[in-house]
């Protein structure tokens, strides 16, 4: 099974708040997840991310790929930092 970290669209309409899940790649992108690992609102000023850096780890040593998007917000976050260069591609 090939797993990613992506994220899931929530809130309403033209009010976008994102959760970072866990998924198996072919599930659709607001559809089944394994395990949610954090969250990403970007309407607030300055804009919020939340991650688990635990669980994320946990999840890139087992072999999960990243999303652009998630890739470009673990960076932000400072996650990808502490991989030591195993997950940066």
């Amino acid at each position: 099974m090939a797993v990613k970290i992506r994220l899931k669209r929530m809130g309403a309409k033209k009010a976008p708040f994102y959760r970072i899940v866990v998924a198996d790649s072919r599930s659709p992108r607001d559809g089944r997840f394994i395990e949610e690992i954090g969250f990403y609102d970007p309407l607030k000023n300055p804009v919020v991310i939340n991650i688990n850096e635990e669980r994320a780890l946990n999840w890139l040593s087992k072999g999960a790929r990243l999303s652009e998007t998630a890739k470009a917000l673990f960076n932000k976050a400072g996650v990808l930092k502490k991989t030591a260069g195993e997950v940066s591609e």
